[in-house]
């Protein structure tokens, strides 16, 4: 009678370290469940294809995928990481631990023996060097129980080593940036068209991180709406309640009508092209006429002319006639977040 083969839960982002990882475990005899995780900020099912890979990655290592989003837990969680930010917006040491605490849940269900992950010892300067690899084991409830197959004969033993699980060396001892080691190891596994390094979360972007910090500082209790809204358009905040977004394109004008909610007001040029613009916040009517203003210098109508720009609210509809000339750049690029 064949045994039955030990079971090891995968965090699985898609890029080629935890593909690598996984087909590290399969290749020692282990049955390899993955996990992916969505939040928010880094979304696989974002329109951009991702969605697809990443499924399409673990159908082509032969691992079962169970995903998980972290929604409204991970926006409580960045309020206030205890851990600190990054070079941006993003809270990577804490983002970790819950992402791991999410596998951890997995791990139990089907009772698995430890979780690996793709992370490489220095590879990313906030939470892949030593101190921060324990810290996030600890704060996940893990210590001992996660494999970083890539670098971990490099790394303290883990209890699945203790116990005879895995060998040392059969182990990685990757360190650093570099990525010539698992382009190597892809060719060895068979990997075909490794996808290239870098992360997909929105908060270690500058522009976009700028806007998650504003949003933070005037909500208090932002919804996964307002996390939507942040990622498209040209942003404007008008006073401590209240927001402009200015779509820049078709796909981005479609956005905003769809995210736009019953107490905002849309904007957008009647006998122009141009775009679409939501006002949000407690004080919309107060500044209606300046953004009807901001929609028209935005769409293509003459400088120094006047329009129309149709504004509506909970399906209804008002028409203003407005001078272009009412919203001056040095007026309105000030409060451009």
């Amino acid at each position: 009678m064949l045994e039955e083969k030990k079971k090891v839960v995968a965090l699985l982002s898609g890029g080629l370290d935890s593909q690598l990882a996984v087909k590290m475990m399969q290749s020692q005899g282990f049955e390899v469940s993955a996990v992916a995780i969505k939040t928010p900020f880094c979304d696989f099912d974002c329109g951009r294809g991702c969605g697809f890979e990443i499924r399409e990655r673990a159908d082509s290592l032969g691992v079962d995928l169970k995903t998980v989003y972290l929604g409204d837990e991970y926006i409580e969680m960045l309020k206030h990481p205890k851990h600190g930010f990054g070079a941006g917006m993003n809270p990577c040491i804490d983002c970790r631990a819950m992402m791991f605490k999410a596998a951890k849940k997995h791990m139990e269900e089907i009772g698995a023996e430890f979780i690996i992950s793709g992370e490489v010892l220095g590879q990313r300067p906030m939470s892949q060097h030593g101190p921060a690899l324990r810290t996030i084991e600890k704060e996940s409830d893990l210590e001992g129980y996660i494999v970083r197959p890539l670098s971990a004969a490099l790394l303290p033993k883990t209890i699945p080593e203790e116990h005879g699980l895995i060998k040392r060396e059969n182990l990685g001892m990757i360190k650093g940036r570099s990525r010539r080691t698992q382009l190597q190891l892809a060719k060895e596994f068979g990997i075909e068209n490794p996808p290239n390094a870098g992360g997909g979360c929105l908060l270690t972007d500058p522009a976009f991180g700028k806007r998650a910090k504003d949003l933070l500082a005037h909500v208090e209790n932002p919804t996964i709406n307002d996390i939507d809204l942040l990622k498209i358009g040209r942003h404007f905040r008008l006073d401590e309640k209240t927001k402009l977004v200015v779509g820049r394109n078709k796909d981005e004008n479609e956005m905003i009508k769809a995210l736009a909610l019953p107490n905002d007001l849309i904007f957008y040029a009647k006998d122009h092209m141009g775009p679409t613009a939501v006002l949000r916040g407690e004080n919309v009517q107060t500044f209606a006429q300046l953004c009807a203003s901001i929609t028209l210098r935005y769409s293509d109508a003459p400088r120094e002319s006047t329009g129309i720009v149709v504004v509506e609210k909970n399906n209804g509809v008002e028409k203003l006639e407005i001078s272009t000339i009412g919203a001056q750049e040095q007026d309105y690029l000030p409060l451009r977040v």
